[in-house]
């Protein structure tokens, strides 16, 4: 069997495609020559994420900005809707807790003159004063791992701002519901991207994980998925019967399919690299990557029966027996 040259290296090349899109180098020659510790540490953590993305399933994280008050208006309202006018508990920054309806308006007051000015209310088009974050995970998890993690998150990605945050585990899925200040106790004004929003995926899952919860924190693309994820709005009125127009639930714009086709490319290369590597297990992983791909291939030509496929899957090891 010939094993290719800096297996490594092409792990990290093309698994950095898959994982850490925003590390990428545009226009860098595949298989860069590495060497060392941190070559190897760093494959080691593709192979981890290969691992917990092909044969363990791990659940995903998902972190979403679900919109943003322009005014102390809407921000109180938001204050409102998340603690269940105040009949859960709120906590802020500062690990304060704070539960009834009477600290709401203190808080939002509180807000008001914590630096910039905030005007009851704002003409369209107006900056946001606070952005509405929601961070979420699957049914069955524990919603107390999800708190903390939640927490620790925002003590990071969200320090030097005012923030609150409050738990519902009273629905299918545990999530935390958080609302920042856009403007930093600095001066300094938070403007999330769609890079900030996978950095933010990322660290809410290593959080996770710190406390015992298999999560993982892949993009749509590299696990063959193309849905688009309804705004706050639209299921709540969903659910209240007000919903009046539907949409596709898939993405089908050009950028969506060069972003699926590159994904594709790079399972691609990690399969046929570690297919033809001289370590069992890496060929085990290979069988795996195979079974993946086949069912994005198979799940893609299902929703899109007359669009030219995307990719292809990977071989599969002759050597290697079935999964156990």
């Amino acid at each position: 069997m010939a094993i290719p040259d800096n297996l490594d290296g092409i792990l990290i090349t093309w698994g950095d495609r898959l994982f850490y899109p925003g590390n990428r180098v545009v226009k860098v020659k595949p298989s860069p020559r590495l060497s060392g510790d941190v070559a190897r540490q760093r494959a080691s953590v593709i192979r981890q994420r290969i691992e917990a993305t092909v044969v363990r399933r791990a659940p995903q994280v998902m972190v979403k900005v679900t919109g943003g008050g322009r005014g102390l208006r809407a921000i109180a309202a938001h204050f409102r809707y998340i603690s269940k006018n105040g009949r859960l508990e709120i906590e802020d920054q500062r690990g304060e807790i704070m539960r009834g309806k009477d600290v709401l308006h203190d808080l939002a007051e509180e807000w008001r003159f914590s630096g910039s000015y905030i005007p009851d209310g704002a003409e369209l088009g107006h900056r946001r004063e606070a952005f509405n974050i929601m961070l979420s995970m699957p049914r069955g998890t524990d919603p107390l791992a999800v708190q903390r993690a939640a927490r620790e998150f925002a003590q990071v990605e969200l320090k030097d701002h005012k923030y609150v945050m409050v738990l519902h585990d009273h629905q299918a899925n545990p999530h935390v519901h958080i609302s920042v200040r856009a403007e930093s106790m600095l001066g300094k004004r938070l403007n999330p991207r769609k890079a900030d929003l996978h950095r933010w995926r990322e660290t809410f899952a290593e959080k996770l994980r710190g406390h015992g919860v298999d999560a993982e924190a892949t993009r749509q693309a590299t696990r063959g998925r193309n849905r688009k994820h309804d705004d706050l709005w639209r299921i709540k009125a969903r659910q209240e019967g007000r919903l009046l127009s539907t949409r596709t639930g898939a993405k089908s714009s050009s950028q969506a399919r060069t972003t699926r086709s590159g994904a594709a490319e790079a399972w691609v290369h990690v399969g046929d690299a570690l297919a033809r590597s001289g370590d069992l297990t890496d060929r085990e992983l290979a069988r795996s990557i195979a079974e993946f791909t086949r069912e994005m291939f198979t799940s893609h030509m299902q929703t899109s029966p007359k669009r030219k496929p995307e990719f292809t899957h990977p071989p599969i090891p002759r050597d290697v027996g079935p999964r156990r």
